[in-house]
């Protein structure tokens, strides 16, 4: 095997998690290029992993997928020369990809519909952390396993520019910062209540500390609840015309960073306080503690892994539902209160 593509998972906390399964096959395979076939959202991570020698974005654009969706499939790999496709997401459209990419070994979990596309197929394994399910896979491939911890660095060009983020919206250098992610990409049953981050961040202030709110651009409402919440007045509160202001102890940098930027940024800070998010497992493999709320997701598949990390969760029948919304009344995460987060955060800074 010379050169091999392992096709990516298509969430950002999927994406790290399988990062133990990936420097397996890295180290069992030390003369194999590596590439990386990624969604636009997840590829970038991959530029902070230091075996991928190239990372192939598979988002195709909209006069592409016109043409048509079978022949369009696999286009993006096609005339590489890869002897084989290693395929993480558990998908059939994956496995389709690879074969009518024509690459001649594709290795992945199988079932009676999926495996047909398959070259190499493993029985599905289920329960356990998704770390370990990533690594089921290779270690049945023939890969041994290591540590199951992920780990990624920042380069050193996205501190520089997260230092610039940083300081141009008011941090002095020497504060502490604790960055805290209220926005979830699976649906909103995953948000802690805006209230009580803005209690937490209302606690750190009085205690000389920043508080850095981060997410995606899709996480801008999440963000301008917290704002509203009345624990912190700032430009996000009373209007849209400032979508990027600072409030007194508050940087709000939700929207302004691309994924390096942000691991840049989860360096500079003490911890993390989050919902379950992509965001959650980032700062986890950068070594950044993490306190994380978990409610209708499951903490013993999806919690951080490696670190001082602090799960919160609230006893309730009904969870984990696995629901996007919640259709009865949000208890899993009303019942977390902000004094646990606090505490644990306040524990980290000392």
């Amino acid at each position: 095997m010379k050169r091999l593509v392992i096709l990516a998972p298509n969430w950002l906390g999927d994406a790290v998690m399988a990062l133990p399964a990936m420097a397996d096959v890295g180290r069992e395979a030390p003369d194999a290029e590596i590439f990386v076939a990624a969604r636009a959202a997840v590829a970038p991570l991959f530029q902070l992993v230091p075996r991928v020698r190239e990372t192939i974005v598979l988002d195709r654009p909209a006069s592409v997928a016109r043409v048509g969706s079978w022949t369009s499939i696999g286009v993006e790999l096609r005339g590489r020369d890869f002897d084989a496709a290693l395929l993480l997401p558990n998908s059939i459209h994956a496995a389709l990809l690879a074969s009518r990419a024509g690459i001649p070994e594709r290795w992945g979990y199988g079932d009676l519909v999926r495996s047909r596309w398959l070259t190499r197929s493993v029985p599905r394994m289920s329960g356990g952390h998704q770390v370990d399910y990533y690594r089921r896979l290779v270690a049945a491939l023939g890969f041994r396993n290591g540590s199951r911890e992920p780990r990624i660095a920042a380069p050193e060009p996205a501190r520089a520019e997260a230092d610039r983020l940083l300081l141009n919206a008011g941090w002095n250098g020497s504060r502490p910062l604790v960055a805290l992610a209220p926005g979830a990409a699976y649906g909103g049953a995953k948000r802690w209540p805006p209230e009580r981050f803005g209690a937490l961040a209302s606690a750190l202030g009085s205690d000389g500390v920043v508080c850095v709110l981060i997410g995606s651009a899709a996480d801008a409402p999440a963000a301008r609840a917290v704002a509203r919440c009345g624990a912190i007045r700032g430009d996000r509160a009373g209007s849209d015309a400032q979508p990027h202001g600072q409030a007194e102890g508050v940087i709000d940098l939700v929207g302004r960073t691309d994924l390096p930027t942000l691991a840049g940024v989860l360096t500079r800070c003490r911890a993390l306080v989050t919902n379950d998010s992509g965001a959650m497992h980032l700062a986890a493999a950068l070594g950044v503690p993490v306190t994380a709320v978990f409610g209708p997701t499951n903490e013993h598949a999806t919690a951080p892994i490696g670190g001082q990390h602090v799960v919160l969760t609230y006893p309730v029948w009904c969870r984990p539902c696995m629901l996007r919304e919640c259709p009865l009344d949000h208890r899993c995460m009303r019942g977390i209160d902000a004094d646990p987060a606090i505490a644990a955060a306040r524990r980290t800074l000392r």
